[in-house]
């Protein structure tokens, strides 16, 4: 008579059987539910914190393309020398013949689009206020094609109007107490230049457009100016400071540096978003990483438990399995009973833990809300995180890795319990009983 095949029904139901431990037994039903919920905890967690990485990654990497260029090229710096003292000093590169170089650019397989730009640092003064602001010098053209900053959900104030005034971030909007209609005064230290040297030049202009890009040193610190107005305001006839190129693939913008260079001719240099903000994408990875290795640790601490419940439910059934032996089962079987009795605690408990991970990512926004309101709203300071909220993004990836990682452990930890009981001596077990 041939032997049942492994993992027969029969062997469900013996471990079933066990699992339901009775009233006499409740240390071992205790221990089970210990290491279920333990289990179940630490896959929430890590669902959970897995999320909110990936979806604060995503946010910061969108609120960073929206309103930047994926790629930058500009000129190098040139040394000129003072023909009446002599003296040598370093000017920054312009551009003179951008339109022609961005049409060279735009041609490059890949590139979406290119923009010239003028950018320049001021002194923004408005209602006895004032604040640091970088201008950027763009057609309307151009800031129309940055979603960050068209965002109609976001903005107040009509882009089309942009040639007749000027677009400033919310937080500068909300520093200078300015809204849409009102005049802001922008400063800048080099101006027009005179026999007795550069003085300042100050020029007041009308807001026409208040964006928020998502980003908070963004919002604080930009303003958008026509360039034809730009190149005047900053003594920049004619040339450009840099032209701004978009890819179709950010992630791999790298792959653009030696065909711009190529394209934009000698002395041209070229700084991507990955070189301003690599080092913190890198810390995020690390810390991704790091994440994952401590909360698997606190996985496996939750599935240990189920060794300790197993060991208490094969001392308890000790009489059973001699019983169990002396019918005819196996020591394969009676492996594979007390196996499927962890295993069950270590599915179940994996099962509970990615439905409320999952719940737990879907509402971070609603449980920051709560927490917010409980603090005063001190829980997030977007001054600090650089974005104004938490945002989580559930992967298929993340949840496969926490599903692999509890049951894996869950398997591991349930095979020294397991062998011990299928090793036991029918005969020893049955002899004091």
């Amino acid at each position: 008579m041939s032997s049942p095949a492994p993992f027969s029904r029969y062997e469900f139901m013996i471990a079933w059987r066990y699992l339901r431990a009775r009233r006499a037994e409740g240390g071992v039903s205790v221990m089970t539910w210990i290491s279920l919920i333990g289990i179940a905890l630490g896959v929430m967690a890590l669902i959970a914190t897995l999320s909110v990485r990936a979806g604060f990654r995503a946010e910061f990497v969108d609120t960073i393309l929206g309103a930047n260029a994926h790629t930058t090229v500009y000129m190098a710096p040139q040394r000129v020398e003072n023909e009446f003292t002599d003296d040598v000093y370093v000017v920054p590169g312009r551009i003179a013949d951008y339109d022609q170089m961005a049409a060279r650019l735009a041609q490059i397989p890949g590139v979406e689009r290119t923009a010239p730009v003028i950018r320049g640092q001021v002194m923004a003064t408005a209602n006895d206020n004032s604040n640091v602001a970088e201008v950027y010098g763009i057609t309307a053209e151009n800031l129309k094609k940055m979603p960050r900053i068209v965002d109609p959900i976001t903005a107040t104030g009509d882009i089309a109007d942009f040639d007749n005034g000027v677009a400033i971030g919310a937080g500068i909007a909300r520093e200078l107490n300015l809204r849409i209609g009102d005049k802001v005064r922008l400063i800048a230290p080099e101006g027009a230049r005179t026999a007795f040297g550069t003085t300042p030049r100050v020029n007041a202009y009308e807001v026409v457009y208040v964006f928020s890009a998502g980003r908070y040193d963004i919002d604080r610190t930009r303003i958008y100016m026509p360039m034809s107005e730009a190149q005047s305001y900053f003594n920049r006839e004619g040339v450009a400071d840099e032209i701004e190129v978009f890819v179709d693939d950010p992630e791999s913008v790298d792959d653009w540096t030696l065909p711009l260079l190529r394209a934009a001719g000698e002395g041209a240099q070229v700084w991507s978003w990955r070189d301003a903000s690599g080092s913190f994408l890198s810390a995020l990875d690390m810390e991704d990483d790091v994440m994952f290795v401590i909360l698997s640790v606190l996985v496996l601490i939750a599935s240990m438990n189920i060794t300790s419940g197993l060991i208490m439910l094969v001392k308890n059934k000790g009489r059973d399995i001699g019983i169990l032996r002396t019918m005819g089962l196996t020591q394969g079987a009676v492996l594979r009973v007390f196996f499927l009795c962890g295993a069950f605690t270590g599915v179940i408990g994996t099962v509970v833990g990615v439905i409320l991970g999952v719940l737990l990512a879907l509402n971070v926004d609603h449980i920051m809300a709560g927490i917010n309101a409980l603090t005063g709203g001190g829980a997030w300071q977007p001054e600090v995180r650089g974005i104004y909220r938490l945002p989580a993004e559930l992967r298929a990836w993340d949840i496969f890795r926490a599903v692999a990682l509890s049951l894996g452990l869950s398997f591991i930890v349930t095979i020294f319990p397991a062998r011990r009981a299928a090793r036991m001596n029918p005969v020893e077990a049955l002899r004091y009983e």
